[in-house]
């Protein structure tokens, strides 16, 4: 279960409670906050509130959203990229088109699914519908991810990421010349308020979000870059570099005029994790060779003059 923790500001004093939900938390559509209020999910200053109350400044308001429903998970046998494991956390390089939990439409081929297949020691604390996950990539990046075998680990883990104590480094490709050497890029990111499957960088409702860069090649209208993220906001790579006017080459999502003989997906890769071992508190970095369809592209985009 998910829980967002919200609190009135002076522009909402005064505002039905329904209402003041659909205006700040534009991911979340007005029959879905209606059916959070009558399944009685939502708590005002911890007391159970119907969506008629008026909301005062300074009130703080939790919704509880349930996980979505989806049928028993069960393991499926496919073959993983373990680049190291040990009894408290197994590091895979993850092969793009592949998601990482379960989800409602495909709830039989994942990297949960294959772990469950692989092994029955996966912490438990994400629940039964993601045990072991951490952290995620997005279904078509590719690269390093870490799992945990236990609850000690993954708490420690967890900590780790949410405390900005992990060094994670990404390869990608963007459209455009990038007119820059290496930058930093500092926009904070939330839910785009017109398209709510969609990030974007705007100022209400967003958390910061940091994103560096240095160029490694430029390849004519291309440019071959290494980011390394202080944040891990959603979609953050691809909506820093949009934003920049430069999106990642073969994003259908964040691009334009998505190149499908240059790119078969979006050319976006973990190339390197550093996290401090949840167990002995050795600092330790796992990387992840460009996949065949990365090299591919950057031997292509090569040969165009």
């Amino acid at each position: 279960m998910d829980i967002i923790f919200l609190k009135v500001k002076e522009d909402g004093q005064g505002k039905r409670l329904d209402k003041y939900l659909a205006l700040v938390q534009t991911e979340l559509s007005r029959s879905y906050i209606q059916k959070l209020l009558e399944d009685k999910r939502v708590y005002v200053n911890e007391q159970l509130m119907k969506g008629s109350y008026k909301v005062k400044r300074g009130d703080q308001i939790r919704l509880e959203l349930p996980e979505p429903s989806l049928p028993e998970i069960k393991p499926f046998v496919m073959e993983l990229d373990i680049i190291y494991e040990d009894i408290d956390l197994i590091v895979v390089n993850k092969a793009a088109g592949l998601i990482v939990h379960p989800v409602p439409g495909n709830t039989e081929y994942s990297l949960v699914n294959a772990l469950m297949a692989y092994t029955d020691q996966l912490s438990g604390i994400n629940g039964v519908k993601r045990p072991g996950i951490v952290h995620r990539l997005d279904k078509d990046t590719s690269g390093v991810l870490v799992v945990a075998k236990n609850d000690q680990s993954h708490r420690a883990l967890v900590k780790q990421f949410k405390n900005r104590q992990t060094q994670k480094i990404y390869h990608a490709i963007v459209k455009g010349k990038l007119p820059y050497q290496k930058g930093k890029i500092d926009a904070p990111i939330g839910r785009n308020p017109t398209f709510r499957k969609k990030m974007a960088v705007i100022s209400q409702n967003s958390k910061k979000a940091i994103t560096h860069f240095q160029v490694l090649e430029r390849l004519g209208d291309f440019t071959y870059v290494e980011v390394k993220i202080e944040t891990g906001r959603t979609h953050q790579i691809r909506v820093h570099f949009s934003y920049l006017g430069y999106p990642v080459l073969g994003d259908d999502k964040y691009g334009r005029n998505r190149n499908q003989s240059r790119a078969p997906r979006q050319m976006l890769h973990a190339y390197k994790l550093g996290l401090y071992h949840p167990g002995t508190g050795n600092w330790l970095e796992f990387t992840a060779p460009l996949p065949a369809d990365f090299k591919s592209a950057l031997l292509e985009l090569k040969k165009v003059p």
